[in-house]
């Protein structure tokens, strides 16, 4: 399966109880379809005594059945809490978008998308040399609207 047709079978689920566990999980989700993985990302901190981090992940065999999941049990209960079910994202890249650990204009394409060209940037800086304030007003020696 590629990896594209891959997220579109797998849902997000999140506001998961700590009681909530891969087995739990699995059941609650087994009358939409076949499950191929069902995945709860740990805590990153080593110390936490939590078993997940809140949220989880449904594979389905089937876009179809990923789709009927999100219909009958996004804002579900489960253990006492109401539970959100959507489409899950590809997770980003760390070296791209926001929580990026690189700069924006180090990163690749951003220079080519948002460089100023030296003509740009050359026409863009004010002459030095002074003009007459009073340029152009030639003829305006008379105040008001002209007669006719």
């Amino acid at each position: 399966m590629s990896d594209a047709s891959r997220w579109k079978s797998t849902v997000y689920v999140a506001g998961l109880d700590n009681a909530v566990d891969d087995k739990i999980l699995t059941d609650a989700f087994l009358p939409f379809g076949e499950i191929v993985d069902v995945t709860l990302p740990k805590p990153e901190l080593p110390s936490s005594t939590d078993p997940h981090r809140g949220f989880g992940y449904v594979e389905f065999e089937l876009q179809g059945d990923a789709k009927e999941a999100i219909d009958n049990m996004d804002q579900s209960e489960l253990f006492g809490r109401v539970i959100k079910v959507a489409q899950a994202k590809p997770q980003k890249e760390s070296n791209e978008g926001l929580g990026s650990k690189t700069a924006i204009w180090e990163q690749e394409g951003y220079l080519a998308k948002h460089a100023v060209s030296e003509e740009d940037r050359l026409a863009s800086v004010p002459e030095t040399e002074e003009k007459d304030a009073m340029q152009g007003l030639e003829g305006l020696d008379v105040a008001g609207p002209k007669q006719a």
